[in-house]
């Protein structure tokens, strides 16, 4: 009992509350963020899976502000979509940066919700935080990217080791200013949430990210048409990536250790790559060499990429700066185990045995994992993994918790 409360002081456990007691208390939320692709993102996806949570369980209402080709409104009842033409910023993932604030001011004038979300860590998150002050709205704030490992430390290690002391302790104190500012703060893993806490962020409240399992999970299937489809040798022990193609991701290390893989082991591996990004040059150049690459720009059906998963032997995750990895969870979810590097935000989510992770962050630490979790049984391991997902994992789970933090910040705020 004294260990539940404890949980639930810090930030790591919340009381269960019903379906019918969020159903008996309907709530216009609006999520805003930057970080929205037509064609990728996890971000995207946790926001889709809110909406469907709300049409099905509760009798609320859902706002959407994102930046778009084109500023419209698309009303679907008690879901409204509102886009805000941006300039791109990126033409192969398509994401743009909002800079028309006074229309995300006009939004929120217009529709009055009951609690603001924002989902980045920039301009919009101000803009949140000063007219949700002006209009009596509550704003809390979703740490979906750890910025200070995935962006700023990249480009101040050219500077040096005194480059990166300046720039985390800058981003530090950024990050404390901005954050303290929301009624909460969302963090997906809890020793992020402990990080952000020892900076100085003073609301933090854990919450985890969920899969559709109704969507991603194992099937017997015969995975000869996709796999012919997709140009994969019959034989070949089939690694799959899903993500951006970019620095941040560690897409170059990744590419690198299947390079090494291809040259030690000719024929043995393919690799099929999901997704798009600033290293296409990079992929395009390691197809062209190793003849052992397959490449889908993008998959915006939920049962094609959950295939994907099911048709792959292993899932390599090469990233060390995700604040969860949600690509993981599904990969698993659908019986697929996963491999990358150990010591990240994300190892609290694996659940198949680690032990044959890379413990260090080089391509040949990760091309030697790859090769000894191939010497598993891959499908028990995976098969594991997927109900433990199941269990713990599904978004109605998640929502139910989410949906009560709302509940809490928004009558604490009116009281």
């Amino acid at each position: 009992m004294f260990e539940d409360l404890l949980d639930i002081f810090l930030g790591t456990s919340y009381p269960h509350v019903s379906l019918q007691c969020i159903r008996s208390f309907p709530l216009k939320i609006c999520d805003l963020t930057q970080f929205y692709s037509p064609v990728s993102g996890g971000v995207r996806r946790y926001i889709e899976q809110k909406v469907a949570f709300i049409r099905e369980y509760t009798d609320g209402e859902h706002i959407l502000i994102v930046p778009g080709s084109e500023t419209r409104k698309r009303d679907e009842g008690r879901i409204r979509i509102y886009t805000i033409a941006s300039p791109l910023i990126n033409r192969t993932s398509r994401y743009r940066i909002l800079t028309r604030l006074h229309l995300v001011q006009q939004i929120f004038e217009q529709e009055k919700p009951d609690l603001i979300e924002s989902g980045d860590p920039y301009q919009l998150a101000w803009k949140a935080v000063k007219c949700g002050g002006a209009l009596g709205i509550p704003v809390t704030g979703f740490y979906h990217s750890h910025f200070p490992d995935a962006y700023i430390r990249s480009v101040a290690r050219y500077l040096g080791r005194p480059g990166i002391k300046i720039a985390e302790k800058i981003s530090r104190r950024y990050i404390r200013s901005l954050y303290n500012r929301f009624e909460r703060t969302l963090v997906p893993a809890p020793a992020l949430s402990r990080l952000l806490a020892g900076w100085g962020v003073q609301n933090v409240e854990n919450i985890d990210l969920g899969v559709d399992v109704d969507i991603f999970s194992p099937r017997d299937e015969n995975h000869t048409e996709l796999r012919c489809e997709l140009g994969i040798p019959e034989g070949a022990v089939l690694l799959l990536y899903v993500g951006r193609l970019a620095q941040e991701k560690n897409v170059r290390l990744l590419l690198r250790a299947f390079e090494l893989l291809c040259s030690r082991f000719p024929n043995k591996y393919h690799l099929l790559v999901v997704g798009d990004g600033l290293l296409r040059k990079v992929l395009l150049r390691i197809q062209k060499s190793t003849s052992a690459i397959s490449w889908v720009h993008f998959c915006e059906e939920a049962p094609r990429l959950a295939q994907m998963y099911r048709a792959a032997d292993l899932f390599v995750h090469p990233s060390v700066n995700e604040t969860f990895g949600l690509v993981a969870l599904e990969s698993q979810a659908c019986g697929t185990p996963v491999v990358g590097i150990q010591g990240s935000y994300m190892d609290r989510i694996i659940f198949n045995n680690q032990i044959h992770w890379a413990r260090e962050n080089t391509f040949p630490a990760l091309a030697e994992a790859i090769e000894e979790m191939t010497r598993q049984d891959l499908r028990v391991v995976g098969l594991h993994a997927s109900q433990q997902v199941r269990n713990k994992y599904a978004w109605k789970f998640v929502f139910e918790r989410l949906f009560s933090i709302y509940r809490d910040v928004v009558a604490d705020y009116k009281n």
